[in-house]
Formats: C-alpha cells, structure tokens, sequence
C-alpha cells in the first residue's frame, strides 16, 4: 500500500510491513510522526559536516526527491519550504538515507549559494557549543551574510 502525496512520488505504509521488512527491506516507507512530519539531516555532501536539522512532510518529501532540491515542512510558519527560496542559499540532493527504522532522513546536499544552510547566515546552524560550565559557547563562526537584510519583514 502506498501513500499519495498528491505528487508523482509515493512511499509505502510502514504500517503494511513487518519488523524485519521495515529494517531490513527495500520499500522506502518513512514513519511520519502524528504530525505527518520526519526528522531530517541535512549534511553536507564534501564534507561531511551536519548543516542542519528540519523536519519534512510527505509533500516535502516528494518534492525533494521529484526535483532534486530539498524542501521541508516550517513547523514555526506551518507552511512547505524550499529551502533557499528567499536567502538564496538553496539545497541540491545529492543522495537521501534513512536511518533503521526510517523515522529519520540523511540527505546529503550540495550547499549554494554564499554556503550558509543556517539562517543566521552561518554555513552550519551547529555554531555553538556547551562548556564545561554547562553555557553555550560560540564557536566564532562567521556569518556569510547579514540575516537582517536578506530576510526583511
């Protein structure tokens, strides 16, 4: 049994397959959760590093493995989004994983654009870090441009 997702590409129900189909087989069968979304990775295809993490609906989904530029679902907007549609910074698919159960997605991209996947304008949205004192240190990465400008009101 397949999904419709209102577009050309549709994946299996995981409700239809059993615990070893589902871990060890070949149907694409991602686990929403109960809010229609999965958990996904961006990673950068070169070199390696985890750019962001996003969430992505079934028409996200679609889209992304449709036309080879990643889209994911806004749950602060509630709204799809192709990622770099007003910044720029766009994501082309480079290849698409799931993790064991399939409740989580690695997409591997090729960043555009300045290179920034994070909207603050930093290439990773992983800038800063926990210190032995239990704060969040920045890393000093730098901005690759000014969120303020790109992303006016």
């Amino acid at each position: 049994m397949s999904t419709d997702t209102g577009s050309t590409a549709a994946f299996t129900d995981p409700a239809t397959l059993d615990h070893d189909a589902l871990e060890e087989g070949t149907a694409f069968a991602p686990r929403f959760d109960d809010k229609g979304l999965v958990t996904a990775i961006a990673q950068d295809a070169g070199s390696g590093r985890v750019l962001m993490v996003a969430h992505m609906n079934a028409e996200a989904l679609s889209l992304t493995i449709e036309t080879g530029v990643v889209h994911y679902w806004s749950r602060s907007r509630g709204a799809l989004w192709k990622k770099g549609e007003t910044s720029g910074e766009v994501q082309e698919l480079v290849s698409l994983a799931t993790d064991c159960d399939q409740d989580v997605l690695l997409l591997k991209v090729n960043q555009t654009g300045r290179g920034a996947a994070c909207h603050t304008g930093r290439v990773s949205c992983f800038y800063r870090e926990l210190d032995e004192t239990g704060a969040l240190r920045d890393t000093g990465e730098a901005r690759l441009f000014d969120p303020k400008a790109v992303y006016k009101a």
